[in-house]
């Protein structure tokens, strides 16, 4: 998730296993190793734009590395606080902060590498968008008063925010599958595995996204006290063979691919209005689009050890934005209809 949230988190584990007196020191360096495994960010490489992709959520978020990455940040802030806590206890409030910070990102739909180095699975568990201010404010709010006050009660408050807002975003992401599976049994596609994606900043909408017969599915689904749809559009799986008879297989181009593929948890597509760029079809700006927000495209007069070139479409509009609140509103939506086969 974002910095904010991880620094709200980690400072308020933190803080609910530290004295009251101590309550704002230790909410500061819960916050700082909250956010400290984002560091993997400055792992990259010029040439190679891949790179950060595999790197980041990798080893400084698994579960195994959350001692050794607290143990880095104890010893970084032990010059600025020797004289008002022991090194243990610096490492110990260190560990409670660093220790949320994969979990929650697991949270999101990015995906996260908490098994490393025993699996290169990307864990995404898809309750909570990657920002969500809805989330992120009341607990930074609560975390900051029990800092300033010293209020055991904000600390507990902040504790039972985390895991009422995580809660209900597997709650919503349950009953989204669900309705996403009564919509493909509509259209006669069975057997399908839907995966229900939160859309930007809330849990009220939902970007529902199915493969049937080689072909995506995606559709929007706000998720209140009824499902309802907005229906979406369709694409062809990525299908390189068929998309790029160009390509070597053995390239880099192609082994860049292969990474891509990986990273995305094989939701590629190629994208309708450029032919040789791979989308990732996992996130768009709208949850009822196809239109990926990055991708990477290939270049077929490229050198054979050349990289793929990496491309992003994150800019938006305020047409753009009235449409996501119109979506938010339920502009637009139907009943899920019934399987009349």
């Amino acid at each position: 998730m974002d910095p904010l949230s991880q620094a709200a988190i980690g400072a308020a584990a933190a803080q609910a296993f530290s004295r009251k007196a101590d309550l704002f020191r230790v909410g500061v360096v819960g916050a700082l190793a909250g956010m400290a495994p984002d560091l993997d960010v400055l792992i990259r490489s010029s040439t190679d734009p891949l790179l950060q992709l595999e790197y980041h959520r990798q080893f400084t978020h698994s579960l195994i590395f959350i001692p050794f990455g607290a143990a880095l940040c104890a010893a970084a802030f032990w010059p600025f606080l020797r004289h008002q806590m022991r090194f243990t206890s610096i490492w110990f409030v260190a560990l409670l902060g660093y220790a949320t910070h994969g979990l929650l990102d697991a949270c999101t739909t990015y995906g996260t590498l908490l098994l490393w180095p025993f699996s290169d699975a990307r864990i995404a568990w898809n309750t909570i968008s990657v920002i969500d201010p809805i989330f992120t404010l009341p607990l930074l709010a609560l975390v900051l008063t029990a800092g300033a006050t010293r209020s055991v009660v904000a600390t507990r408050l902040a504790i039972g925010w985390v895991a009422f807002y995580l809660s209900l975003g597997l709650v919503q992401e349950h009953r989204a599958t669900m309705a996403g599976e009564l919509l493909a049994a509509s259209r006669g596609h069975d057997g399908v595995q839907v995966s229900s994606k939160p859309s930007f900043g809330n849990l009220l909408l939902w970007k529902s996204v199915y493969e049937y017969k080689g072909q995506f599915w995606v559709d929007a689904l706000r998720v209140s006290r009824d499902v309802t749809v907005i229906e979406g559009d369709s694409v062809a799986r990525l299908n390189l063979s068929e998309q790029f008879p160009w390509l070597d297989p053995t390239s880099q181009q192609a082994l860049d691919v292969a990474r891509f593929r990986w990273f995305s948890n094989n939701y590629l597509a190629v994208d309708k209005q450029d032919p040789y760029l791979i989308v990732d079809m996992r996130y768009s700006q709208l949850p009822n689009e196809i239109d990926g927000l990055w991708g990477i495209r290939l270049d077929p007069s490229a050198a054979f050890d050349a990289h793929v070139e990496w491309v992003t479409r994150r800019s938006t509009n305020k047409a753009r934005v009235d449409q996501l609140l119109a979506m938010l509103e339920g502009d637009g939506v139907q009943p899920i209809p019934s399987n009349s086969r």
